[in-house]
């Protein structure tokens, strides 16, 4: 798909549907991460219906930026997107859109990072500042084809036009402290 169908895309940033696979993926990890190991389970419902839209008010911690709001009434527990990035096993730590995918246990990590690369889903923005708690989740599953993904599913009923909103984990804001203290 092309960005120019989707509203409000940025003209710097590729816009895609599909993962795009970094050089530091090795053969192993690929095969691992394209295929269903037994007894896992696929998604059980199609993506929802987002909009990409500029925050207004001031008093919002993204004022200025973007963040990514319900097109429609959403139900709980419902996958509302897949995050869509460059898959990598390289460290990223000037990433503000890298979300950790699959640790192994021989400490390889796994990333989708959505800087550069991506889907609406990378305009999606921390609860804190905004409401009490996230209503929708980061989580992984796999695809009907086997494919592990990272995606976000509805904690609760969003309505229409409400931000959607999850958390970035305590690790995210400390690191960004560590570095204002720097």
């Amino acid at each position: 798909m092309s960005h120019s169908r989707v509203s409000n895309w940025p003209s710097n940033l590729q816009y895609s549907t599909r993962p795009l696979y970094h050089a530091s993926v090795s053969k192993e990890v690929k095969q691992f991460l394209q295929s269903s190991p037994s007894g896992t389970r696929s998604a059980d419902n199609a993506p929802c219906r987002v909009v990409i839209r500029k925050i207004t008010e001031n008093t919002h911690p993204a004022h200025g930026q973007c963040g990514l709001f319900a097109g429609k009434k959403i139900p709980p527990n419902a996958l509302i997107l897949d995050y869509i990035g460059e898959i990598h096993c390289d460290d990223r730590p000037e990433s503000d859109y890298d979300l950790s995918l699959h640790r192994f246990p021989d400490g390889t990590s796994v990333g989708v990072d959505a800087s550069r690369f991506g889907n609406e889903a990378r305009f999606t923005n921390d609860y804190r500042g905004v409401q009490s708690k996230p209503n929708a989740v980061f989580t992984d599953y796999r695809t009907n084809t086997g494919e592990l993904r990272m995606c976000i599913r509805s904690r609760q009923e969003i309505k229409k036009g409400e931000e959607i909103l999850v958390s970035y984990g305590k690790s995210w804001w400390s690191n960004r402290t560590d570095e204002e203290e720097k």
